[in-house]
């Protein structure tokens, strides 16, 4: 059993939480982490170069002149990349980089992460976090009191909350997203997890799975 630490707003521990490593996988597979982790990074990829081609200038393609008898060298028309103004040889093109691993495959993978999360003690427990009004000082005096002021954290909640994520939005190095919305690269990415009771529940619940 793996052993989380609960703390309350003020940064004081309050408890501690057991948690099954079998309830997460139970085992941690590198290698399918490494993949699903290049997978999230080629669909953030853009992909939205473009450079003209032959085709997309403008120009006669007519050949300039007879191949012989002129005294020059053998030209084709304006177009080619070899003259100024001509189209860029093996031109550049839009592409869509993303695609998809098996489902099954992305919710172990996230299980993983967060497995491996609370294997590496970078993982802890907020008894509660509910703020009434968009104030960004109070949640940033929660993590402040927690020692994790400056560090890049993944704060999980049990469900959207719009004030807590306004009231979060401008601090530098944290990002708010409910349980549901998790994936193996946000939670890898982030140096530290930090997880409400409620959140715990919604991912022991439905096996620490997510589609994202």
């Amino acid at each position: 059993m793996l052993t989380l630490l609960v703390y309350n707003r003020e940064g004081e521990e309050v408890g501690s939480v057991e948690v099954d490593p079998a309830e997460f996988g139970g085992k941690i597979n590198r290698q399918l982490l490494h993949d699903v982790v290049l997978m999230y990074e080629a669909n953030r990829r853009v992909g939205t170069v473009r450079t003209k081609g032959r085709g997309d200038v403008q120009g006669s393609k007519k050949k300039m002149y007879r191949q012989k008898g002129t005294g020059n060298a053998r030209m084709g028309n304006k177009r080619t990349g070899k003259r100024r103004g001509g189209g860029a040889t093996f031109a550049r093109t839009p592409k869509d980089w993303s695609y998809r691993l098996p489902k099954q495959a992305v919710r172990s993978a996230l299980r993983m992460a967060l497995l491996s999360k609370f294997q590496d003690n970078q993982a802890l427990v907020l008894d509660d976090l509910q703020v009434a009004e968009v104030k960004t000082r109070e949640v940033a005096g929660v993590l402040k009191k927690l020692k994790l002021d400056g560090l890049s954290c993944l704060l999980t909640i049990a469900e959207h909350d719009p004030i807590l994520w306004k009231s979060a939005r401008n601090i530098e190095g944290l990002r708010v997203s409910p349980a549901r919305d998790l994936n193996a690269y946000d939670v890898l990415r982030q140096k530290r997890l930090v997880l409400t009771r409620g959140a715990l529940e919604v991912l022991r619940g439905q096996g620490g799975a997510g589609e994202n």
